[in-house]
């Protein structure tokens, strides 16, 4: 074990000292072709439109309700806070990934930085993340269009689109480029327009009768409805719908730029946040009481039909539908790039390293696919109990990667600094105190989680996860040693024989 990772088989990247040198996949495609065997197929614009819709999933859309009815009009400090959590984590990111874009993204990094240990745990507990997302919201797909065409089962609709988005991913990267291009637009389209009107609705202008003014954010109890602890209860509602935002860093490996795409989105980050996040609830919160029954169950839909929208539900069933498609396809895309690098790590089935003809990891494809199937099975057959612990067991990833990436840049800068000054063309704000004051945030969301009654039973379970999973990385790292030892010893006889 220790700071340094062990020696690598080919292509995983990084020298001893954990810093990548001009060779290592991430350095640039070549040829349409990355170095680790991936296809340079995304385009520019495909990353452009990753990068923005990436931070809009579904429980933006739906989930939402819950932690304005948690908050009240506070519930935009929550989003404030979380948001500035991701900008300065996305920051760090950024740094390592424009120094050396890589698909394993954070966990190469941690890998390099930390110990193989680190990598290995962090790594298979993302891909653990996403491939239950796959089931959850090849679920919440097949209840939207079971809505519409009821002769369908649920079950059908959720097969379905899983096998149409595995077909996607499995044709080339670019397929899955092009369907995310145009999911992530309707969103982004969506969202725009919602705020636009709802601007116009505040200030009395059309479709609104009056202007709704600032009543609602300082009446019904005041802005702060159930006092500042609410603000930290809000963020826990609100901080696991920022997963996805790190996506673009483990797809820039595959386009043509990979530094320029990591240096657009970090640097739009921060924009993108108070747009789509702050900006859309701030519209909700602003026109209509927090308080309202319609706005816990559909916030987005009772804004729309409070202003005589025609078919405000119907509309935003497509943009939800949209959302969880979108949500599923990255998934997939996410959970597979990390089982490659786990592959191409040793920390995973060889064959999770294979391509085929396409430049595609169709082995890891498949085998986060078929988690993801069975995990759909077991939120069907055993939602209370199996899927339920799924889902709990889970649900702090988000903050798990987000301390690892902090620590990882504190290692990773000085080597870099010292080493290779030139790769950072992106650099973490007042370093290294303000990842300091960024992980120490992090711990105390996690203390939270621990102290409030809702968030414990999750937070409990996902640290049995990592630390499950942990001990395997670390027994894993110890034997390897020993096997290399036995190689080299029969290498030897056989060299004598």
């Amino acid at each position: 074990m220790g700071a340094h990772p062990s020696p690598r088989s080919p292509g995983a990247g990084g020298t001893p000292t954990g810093v990548p040198t001009a060779g290592d996949p991430g350095s640039g495609p070549a040829g349409g072709q990355s170095q680790d065997g991936l296809q340079a197929g995304l385009k520019n614009r495909h990353l452009s439109m990753i990068a923005i819709g990436g931070v809009i999933g579904a429980g933006l859309f739906v989930g939402s309700g819950a932690g304005i009815s948690a908050a009240g009009p506070g519930i935009l400090l929550s989003y404030a806070l979380t948001g500035l959590l991701v900008v300065l984590v996305m920051r760090m990111l950024g740094e390592m990934a424009a120094a050396s874009p890589a698909s394993g993204s954070f966990s190469a990094y941690a890998d390099r930085a930390l110990g193989r240990w680190a990598g290995f745990t962090i790594g298979w507990l993302y891909w653990f993340f996403w491939s239950v997302v796959l089931a959850v919201e090849a679920t919440a797909a097949g209840a939207i269009l079971t809505g519409w065409v009821p002769a369908v089962p649920q079950w059908a609709w959720a097969l379905l689109v899983m096998i149409v988005l595995t077909g996607t991913n499995l044709v080339s990267v670019g397929s899955f480029g092009e369907f995310e291009f145009w999911f992530a637009g309707i969103k982004v389209v969506a969202i725009v327009v919602f705020i636009v009107v709802g601007a116009l609705a505040i200030f009395g202008l059309p479709p609104g009768d009056h202007a709704a003014g600032m009543s609602n954010l300082t009446g019904h109890g005041g802005f702060l409805p159930h006092g500042p602890g609410a603000i930290l209860s809000g963020m826990l509602l609100v901080v696991f719908s920022f997963m996805g935002s790190e996506i673009v860093t483990l797809a820039a490996g595959e386009s043509p730029n990979p530094v320029q795409a990591v240096r657009k989105a970090v640097n739009s980050v921060i924009w993108r946040i108070a747009l789509f996040y702050i900006g859309s609830i701030a519209v909700i919160v602003t026109l209509l009481p927090w308080n309202d029954r319609a706005v816990a169950k559909s916030p987005y839909v009772a804004v729309l039909e409070s202003l005589d929208i025609p078919y405000a539900g119907t509309v935003m069933d497509v943009v939800v539908l949209t959302a969880v498609l979108s949500c599923l396809n990255s998934g997939l895309y996410t959970a597979s790039r990390m089982a490659f690098s786990l592959g191409q790590r040793g920390d995973a089935p060889k064959s999770f390293a294979t391509v085929n003809k396409g430049g595609v990891p169709a082995v890891a494809i498949w085998a986060s696919v078929a988690f993801g199937f069975i995990a759909t099975i077991f939120s069907y057959t055993s939602k209370a109990t199996i899927f339920q612990f799924l889902l709990n067991s889970s649900g702090a990833v988000a903050l798990f990667v987000w301390l690892v990436i902090c620590f990882s840049q504190l290692r990773m800068r000085r080597t870099l600094e010292r080493e290779t000054p030139e790769r950072l063309t992106v650099r973490m704000w007042l370093y290294p105190w303000l990842t300091y004051a960024t992980i120490g945030l992090i711990v105390f969301v996690i203390g939270y989680m621990f102290y409030d009654p809702d968030g414990r039973e999750q937070m409990v379970l996902s640290v049995v996860a990592a630390v499950v999973v942990l001990a395997v990385g670390l027994i894993l790292d110890r034997r390897r040693p020993r096997e290399r030892a036995a190689d080299e010893s029969a290498a030897k006889v056989a060299e004598r024989a």
